[in-house]
């Protein structure tokens, strides 16, 4: 059996704040992702807070983000005690699509 591919946990706000910095409607920016107009309302909404790799990719590109760029990512006292490790303030945060 495979295992499920992990998730990406997403900061709403950050995401609806940038969509509107780009002057995109959320079907505009939806379309551009792949993906449809109700799930963006809800991760912008925080109804939704994980994306799988593949989709936060598409997100990312149609919101113009570089990869190395973290902005769209939950803060840390956000990923609902999937932070194992301790993270010191200022220490930045790994990017979940880097390998290691």
């Amino acid at each position: 059996m495979e295992r499920p591919q992990p998730t990406i946990p997403v900061d709403g706000a950050a995401i609806r704040t940038r969509r509107k910095q780009l002057g995109l409607l959320r079907d505009e920016c939806a379309a551009q992702a792949g993906i449809s107009g109700p799930y963006l309302s809800q991760l912008e909404n925080g109804v939704r807070r994980e994306m799988r790799p593949p989709t936060y990719k598409r997100l990312r590109t149609a919101l113009q983000i570089q990869r190395d760029d973290r902005r769209l990512l939950a803060p840390p006292e956000e990923q609902h005690g999937k932070d194992d490790h301790a993270r010191h303030e200022g220490d930045p945060r790994p990017h979940p699509e880097d390998p290691g």
